[in-house]
């Protein structure tokens, strides 16, 4: 297939599109820059230029293409008070997406999330399902991020083949910037590796090679308005993490009480406190897909994520 990708360059994009062409597939890779153009075309793919708010250039690239990844996702306002203007940017483009591709039955795969589906219990692909069930526990941003996966399974009665790839808050492997790496470099800076409480709250994860998997394997053959979970460890206990962190950096472990979570942890507390463990059962069943790379902890222990300080 000719495969117009965003987010290509990213941390999941950067794995996904070696996975694509490895598979003999074309990909077209959105890029906002020109550090993203050329290392999409080192890594042997098409660059259009571009970003998400470029609707006219979004349409014209899904309509030359037989499947669109969208990975994109303006992280860099979403984190730092603009969440909602992040989903509402996400949501013009799958809507523009799907304009372009409907009755085609061409593939049309989104990234999504897990945090927060089923607090304290084992989420499965049917949580999260219902297009009202965007409020309660979720923040007016992450809810409206939700609509947009509700909206992109939708477009599976307008000809889409859409689907919906969850991951969850730690896609690891050598590179990361993300969560771990920030969960390292808060113990580097505070002197202790901690938890909050008593660590017992899990954390699902998966390695980078596994989730990009996954998207070809959506891509190839989901069926139309499927919810898939890119889970490899339903969860992890965040104690378990402290004390690998611990031990990398010679650190003592310790427990942080909920009171003092947000002062030790900043803007991670409250998805650190999170208990959130996810089955990917039926997608494994589904897809025949089986991760391969190494769990969390073992990734943690390769050494990679404490070879130099985060930044």
């Amino acid at each position: 297939m000719r495969v117009f990708v965003t987010g290509a360059s990213g941390w999941i994009g950067s794995a996904v599109v070696p996975e694509l062409i490895g598979a003999g597939h074309q990909v077209v890779g959105l890029a906002r820059s020109d550090a993203s153009a050329a290392a999409l075309a080192e890594a042997g793919a098409e660059v259009r230029r571009g970003t998400l708010d470029d609707l006219d250039t979004l349409r014209e690239a899904a309509a030359e293409s037989d499947g669109v990844i969208h990975l994109a996702f303006k992280h860099d306002i979403a984190f730092s008070g603009g969440f909602e203007d992040a989903a509402d940017a996400d949501r013009r483009a799958i809507d523009t997406f799907g304009e372009a591709l409907a009755g085609s039955d061409r593939p049309f795969v989104i990234a999504s999330g897990t945090l927060g589906l089923a607090p304290g219990q084992v989420a499965t692909e049917r949580d999260g399902q219902a297009s009202g069930q965007t409020g309660g526990h979720w923040a007016a941003g992450p809810a409206k991020r939700l609509a947009n996966a509700h909206a992109t399974v939708a477009l599976a009665d307008r000809g889409v083949r859409s689907s919906v790839v969850r991951l969850p808050p730690t896609v690891h492997g050598d590179g990361d910037h993300g969560f771990m790496a920030t969960v390292v470099s808060i113990a580097r800076e505070k002197g202790v590796s901690g938890y909050i409480g008593d660590g017992a709250n899990r954390w699902p994860a998966v390695h980078r090679s596994d989730a990009a998997h996954l998207f070809r394997l959506a891509l190839e053959s989901a069926p139309a308005g499927s919810t898939l979970h890119a889970i490899a460890d339903q969860g992890v206990p965040i104690r378990a993490v402290a004390e690998v962190i611990g031990r990398q950096l010679g650190l003592p472990v310790a427990s942080v009480s909920p009171d003092d979570a947000a002062g030790h942890f900043t803007w991670l507390a409250a998805f650190l406190a999170m208990d959130s463990p996810v089955s990917s059962a039926y997608t494994r069943e589904l897809l025949g897909w089986q991760p391969t790379g190494p769990g969390l902890l073992d990734d943690l222990d390769k050494g990679h994520y404490f070879a130099a300080p985060s930044v």
